[in-house]
């Protein structure tokens, strides 16, 4: 039995039973005239109604319908946001093809492999993402404006969405790859309906939402935003990629009330406050900041910074989903820095734990729910040590309080010892981020003959603040385990990003040995 053929459980959709295929995210007894996209992908803002977009979605499904392409064919997308991407990404599905969005930042070689992996048919691509297909894989270009070219090739009709069953894939998506070659994970239409339903059924995101993504759409983060806010009507605001004073201008321009991010994304927005503060707001209701740990530090001072909206910290991955924790079903507050409570249908234990006096656990997190993964594309060796017994090993350490409520604590594979104790990155980033004149910070290992290893720590010191390394160690030691301490510290303006707008921890790893070679650390 295959990846792709592997059995899985039927469950209750609730209202959503009306779907079975994820590219029909329509409900078309609703007032199809709305916006669904507002584009700022090019000078002059483009939008589209939930008809438009609907009509140009039957359009992309019969195009590749006629080419001749076969139930669960790859159908990959090669580009930065913009408005035929989703549109795109909805018609493939709706033909019942596999949607493979693909990290254009990612290097021609590694673009190959995924390509090749994927066993793609057929691409749509961008101007930038032309390179990576011509001459290797039939494709539509956006930007083209001939007669092949997206526009001339995709007009609105009719078209009958293919019913799904349960074991059918819907779209794979393909892990960064920061420890090895991407690792394709195909995930069924019927999982995915059910983390729509259990995210959406809250009534927190209505119609007259406008949710703003400008994180990647070849990422799960983004790519859920966007169908949450099919399936309910909403509107998106959507960004070809995320630059601090566009991004918090088009808050303003076109009042979001909405919005998902990564963490990184506000470290950068907060150290831009004064420009901030020069705009309205007042508009934003919610932020939802998840992919990436978010220090206590961070969250107050975006919550300084837009004191209307609601700050939501969400967990989630891309083989298990991002329908993980939510709220308490007590109706409990939500913990400042705490990610939530299991939400019905999805379990979740911790292993390898430690007990604590307070009643709380810490270990690393297993997870099983409707819309796991099957396993890796065609790798059974993989897939083997992250399903065990139908539980994915989610290589999270989290901590669960006597209450139930979960907090994220570090990397099981970024944690290290040093003089044998172990350390988790994300816990002295917390702790350095309290300090007053720090900003942002990423702690990484270093190579020591004494300790095995030893924490160094790349700082953004606030604005106008002038933090030395003196006052870093001496803070530390007061407000943390001695070993913990950073043995070393690089003062930075910022920290490099990967492609999914994380921090990039094999750059300062790397930079840490050049550093520590050179002599060239900050005083």
């Amino acid at each position: 039995m295959s990846v792709l053929e592997a059995p899985v459980t039927a469950v209750p959709l609730g209202p959503q039973t009306r779907w079975t295929n994820l590219g029909d995210l329509i409900d078309r007894t609703a007032d199809l005239s709305r916006p669904a996209l507002i584009d700022l992908s090019t000078p002059t803002p483009r939008q589209y109604s939930h008809a438009e977009v609907d009509g140009l979605a039957n359009g992309v499904a019969r195009f590749l319908t006629d080419r001749g392409l076969k139930r669960g064919d790859r159908v990959a997308i090669l580009s930065l946001n913009r408005a035929e991407y989703l549109i795109s990404f909805l018609g493939i599905m709706r033909a019942g093809f596999v949607a493979v969005p693909v990290n254009v930042k990612l290097p021609q070689e590694t673009v190959d492999y995924v390509l090749a992996d994927a066993d793609a048919h057929f691409a749509f691509v961008d101007k930038g993402g032309r390179a990576f297909v011509e001459g290797k894989l039939p494709f539509a270009e956006f930007d083209d404006a001939g007669e092949t070219g997206f526009a001339a090739v995709i007009k609105p009709t009719t078209f009958e969405t293919v019913a799904m069953n349960d074991t059918d894939i819907g779209q794979m998506l393909y892990t960064s790859g920061s420890t090895g070659k991407p690792k394709g994970v195909p995930l069924s239409h019927r999982g995915q309906l059910w983390a729509l339903f259990m995210r959406t059924q809250n009534g927190k995101t209505q119609p007259t939402e406008r949710v703003m993504i400008a994180q990647p759409l070849f990422h799960m983060n983004g790519l859920f935003s966007a169908k949450s806010a099919f399936a309910t009507t909403a509107s998106i605001v959507l960004m070809p990629g995320f630059d601090v004073r566009p991004y918090v201008k088009a808050i303003s321009d076109w009042k979001v009330t909405a919005l998902g991010s990564v963490p990184t994304m506000f470290a950068r927005i907060v150290k831009d406050a004064d420009y901030v503060r020069t705009l309205d707001t007042t508009s934003l209701k919610r932020i939802m900041m998840g992919s990436a740990p978010v220090t206590l530090a961070l969250f107050e001072r975006v919550k300084e910074l837009f004191p209307n909206a609601v700050i939501a910290l969400g967990f989630g991955t891309t083989e298990a989903g991002p329908a993980i924790f939510g709220p308490h079903p007590d109706g409990r507050p939500t913990p400042p820095g705490s990610l939530g409570y299991p939400v019905p249908g999805s379990e979740v234990k911790l292993i390898e734990a430690s007990d604590f006096p307070d009643g709380s656990q810490e270990g690393v997190l297993m997870m099983r729910n409707p819309s796991l993964m099957y396993g890796y594309h065609g790798l059974p060796a993989q897939t083997a040590k992250a399903l065990r017994d139908g539980w994915y090993y989610s290589g999270d350490v989290l901590r669960r309080d006597k209450d139930g409520f979960y907090y994220f604590v570090g990397r099981a594979d970024d944690m290290f010892v040093c003089s044998g104790e172990n350390i988790y990155p994300v816990e002295v980033e917390k702790m350095l981020e309290r300090h007053a004149d720090v900003q942002q910070a990423s702690v990484v290992p270093l190579p020591d003959e004494e300790r095995g290893q030893m924490p160094v720590a790349f700082i953004v010191a606030r604005p106008g603040a002038h933090p030395t390394y003196g006052e870093l160690k001496t803070f530390s030691l007061a407000n943390g385990p001695a070993y913990q301490h950073p043995r070393r510290v690089e003062f930075v303006d910022d920290l490099p990003w990967a492609g999914t707008n994380k921090v990039d921890r094999k750059a300062l790893i790397a930079r840490a040995r050049e550093l520590e070679a050179s002599g060239g650390w900050s005083k």
